[in-house]
């Protein structure tokens, strides 16, 4: 089940997807997850290395949860402020946030939405990057 981006940012399809168990094909672009992540509506989560996070930074208002964890499922549940928060992951160019939803739909932790163009773009998009959006550095 995909729903429209446009009918989730206006809040009309929140609760539609937050009542949809295993919902992992719902994807945002970067724009419209900088929005939402400055509104408080979901929790992102940047599943990529240390090393990736160190040379360009992290999305504002990303928590890193390296995807490499034993404890990765544990790690993003607690970085929800509730069960109901949708978990949006990005990685580089979305290849591992696209398996991460799985494993996230799969452990039950849902929503989840998937940011398919990633960190520095993919055929799905130029990638938070190069749109010029906002990056908090990261030293560890």
């Amino acid at each position: 089940m995909i729903i429209s981006r446009r009918v989730f940012l206006s809040g009309a399809g929140a609760a539609l997807f937050a009542a949809t168990p295993g919902v992992a094909d719902a994807v945002m672009t970067p724009p419209e997850l900088l929005e939402a992540v400055r509104r408080g509506d979901v929790l992102l989560v940047d599943v990529r290395r240390p090393d990736e996070w160190r040379a360009t930074g992290i999305a504002e208002g990303a928590v890193p949860i390296d995807l490499r964890r034993s404890d990765f499922i544990e790690a993003v549940v607690a970085a929800r402020t509730s069960d109901t928060m949708p978990v949006v992951v990005i990685c580089a160019r979305g290849v591992r946030s696209r398996r991460m939803t799985r494993r996230l739909t799969r452990a039950g932790v849902v929503p989840i939405i998937d940011v398919p163009e990633g960190m520095m773009g993919s055929s799905a998009g130029p990638g938070w990057i190069r749109r010029g959006l906002p990056v908090t550095n990261w030293s560890g």
